[in-house]
């Protein structure tokens, strides 16, 4: 079988006129590491992956794709697409690029080995996101307020509250808000109309690592975040995969994500605050995400071959995990 892995970041999607920021370059390569040295185990899978001409080159027996002018990966993709059987996109959410790739691969007619267009247009927007798991679904959302609606009296109470990008990944340009007036001097400071508001949530961040296919998750790990405040700006650096227990509580939210978005396929990430009244969800991530680096050392399972089982006719579900072993990930090193 012949896969295409495109990692955007180190894979040619950045601007050719601006460098690639390290940190996000590191947090690509992990991803991508973890994915390869899984694949590279199933029998009868060849890989082919694309490099950006900016970074050190691959090693390891895939086939490397090197791209010297960023501005033509899309054609590129498009073209190497073609001659895959399947293709794992693993892109942000952020200006709808993992939409982008997800309608391209389904236009080709070939294996998509990530979430579908449609569950990938629901989960790039926070708003919509909430609106489904909550409004529809009943499940436990933190609020998501579109700035636009909200502007001029600010969100409700008093705050404090959280700001970030509606298609935003990570941490990336998500602030602290703590009261009105500080609210106005962020709304002065940039045009915000494609962000949005949550309220603070205390408690412990957190992410459950899953499988899904059909309406249907397999919950893989719960995993404690570590995200810092400093001058008022969140930032994620790394966790615990396995680091909390996979209770019945944050099993249910994973089975009901699944369900609320059926179109939801192989890793997802599901973001969630655990305060004392439970898990909250923050936000979706229908792609691979940092923690699922982890996952492989924390749990025994190959996590790309279970995803090509899953993509089998009739699917072949994961075995249950049995054991857990916490791993601290770090994105320093």
């Amino acid at each position: 079988m012949r896969i295409l892995v495109v990692e955007f970041v180190t894979g040619g999607g950045m601007p050719p006129d601006v460098p690639i920021p390290a940190s996000l370059a590191r947090e690509g390569d992990l991803i991508l590491h973890a994915l390869l040295a899984d694949l590279l185990e199933v029998p009868g899978v060849a890989v082919t992956v694309t490099r950006d001409a900016r970074l050190p080159p691959l090693t390891g027996p895939v086939r490397s794709i090197t791209i010297t002018d960023p501005r033509e990966s899309w054609s590129l993709w498009e073209d190497l697409t073609r001659q895959a059987d399947g293709v794992w996109p693993i892109a942000p959410e952020t200006d709808g690029a993992l939409e982008r790739f997800s309608r391209m691969v389904e236009a080709s007619g070939r294996l998509l080995l990530n979430s579908r267009a449609d569950a990938v247009a629901v989960a790039s927007s926070k708003a919509a996101t909430a609106a489904v798991l909550d409004a529809t679904a009943g499940l436990s959302v933190v609020p998501v307020w579109r700035v636009g609606a909200v502007a001029a009296d600010g969100p409700p109470g008093n705050g404090p509250w959280v700001v970030k990008p509606d298609d935003g990944a990570g941490c990336i340009d998500t602030r602290l808000i703590r009261d009105h007036a500080d609210w106005q001097g962020w709304l002065a400071e940039a045009d915000r109309s494609g962000f949005v508001a949550q309220p603070f949530q205390p408690g412990t961040p957190a992410s459950l690592s899953i499988l899904c296919r059909d309406g249907r998750a397999w919950p893989l790990t719960a995993n404690r975040q570590s995200v810092s405040l400093s001058g008022g700006r969140f930032s994620y650096g790394g966790g615990i995969v396995g680091g909390m227990a996979l209770s019945p509580a944050l099993s249910d939210l994973a089975q009901g994500v699944a369900a609320a978005l059926p179109g939801l396929f192989g890793c997802v990430g599901v973001d969630v605050i655990v305060g004392p009244d439970g898990p909250r969800i923050i936000e979706v991530n229908p792609r691979l995400t940092t923690s699922s680096v982890g996952v492989r050392r924390a749990t025994g399972l190959n996590v790309a071959a279970a995803v090509l089982d899953l993509a089998r006719e009739p699917p072949i579900p994961p075995q249950p995990v049995t054991r857990i072993e916490p791993v601290l990930l770090t994105l320093e090193g």
